[in-house]
């Protein structure tokens, strides 16, 4: 999960997602809309009866902030809490594991703030079924095969890997901008990402609004992506003065089309 406000764990439920399969939050800030749904979700899952760590990625002072709300309304829980505070000055690796890397964006906000990247790892070749079958493949030549390596057949003919596996599935990358100013000097860092998630919280004819409040507009949400070359863009957190949020969707459209606009339980195929 990135991010909690306020009811997340009613928008989970309604999702029908399972709380069991929720290992790890990672939360941008600690403005309130990006929060304060946290200690309510996590008596939520003590009530469920949950026994798996939670872990909780966020920047400092979050652990202190926690620390008495947890004494008080979820004392006694059934699983451990476990935060890991991160700087928001420089980017670091916050979590990997055989398949998937995370790491930090640092934003520019009127708070500490930073984007998330989550960045797929290519998985071993899968071996052809009708080509196991076909050149008699050994047990002890499979492990090598799904490596990438050629098979040499006991005759010495050498058969290439493209001709013993299926393609591998391609890997794919997210870039959360949670809420900031434009800043361009993140592109090198989201360049050629599947799909970008970037803030757009006022039409550019509010630039003025933008820059004191350090938020972005669809425009620029737009010029990001474009720079960085990704393959989508989905633009969010507007501001409420827009009823029509079609308009923001118009206006990154004009400098990077491939947009979307966020909505509450959307699943965005890239």
């Amino acid at each position: 999960m990135i991010d909690c406000g306020e009811g997340a764990q009613v928008h989970f439920r309604r999702s029908h997602l399972h709380f069991k399969r929720l290992n790890h939050i990672f939360i941008s800030h600690l403005h309130g809309d990006h929060c304060f749904g946290l200690i309510g979700l996590i008596s939520t899952l003590g009530l469920l009866g949950r026994t798996a760590d939670l872990h909780i990625y966020a920047p400092n002072p979050l652990p202190e902030l926690l620390k008495p709300q947890l004494a008080f309304f979820c004392d006694g829980l059934s699983y451990r809490v476990k935060i890991h505070p991160f700087s928001t000055r420089r980017s670091e690796i916050l979590y990997e594991d055989r398949s998937l890397l995370i790491e930090t964006v640092p934003l520019l906000h009127r708070m500490p703030c930073c984007g998330f990247i989550f960045r797929e790892k290519a998985t071993k070749y899968h071996l052809d079924p009708s080509a196991k079958e076909k050149y008699q493949l050994p047990l002890y030549a499979i492990h090598a095969i799904k490596a990438g390596e050629d098979y040499v057949m006991p005759s010495g003919e050498v058969i290439p890997n493209s001709a013993l596996t299926l393609p591998m599935k391609p890997v794919r990358s997210y870039a959360y901008i949670s809420d900031t100013a434009y800043k361009p000097d993140i592109v090198p860092r989201l360049k050629d990402i599947d799909c970008l998630y970037h803030e757009a919280t006022f039409l550019h004819e509010r630039l003025g609004r933008a820059v004191v409040t350090q938020h972005s507009t669809a425009l620029q949400a737009g010029l990001i992506a474009d720079a960085a070359g990704c393959k989508k863009l989905v633009i969010g957190h507007f501001s409420a003065r827009y009823h029509d949020e079609s308009v923001l969707l118009e206006e990154s459209k004009t400098v990077f089309s491939n947009t979307e606009l966020a909505n509450e339980g959307m699943i965005i195929n890239v």
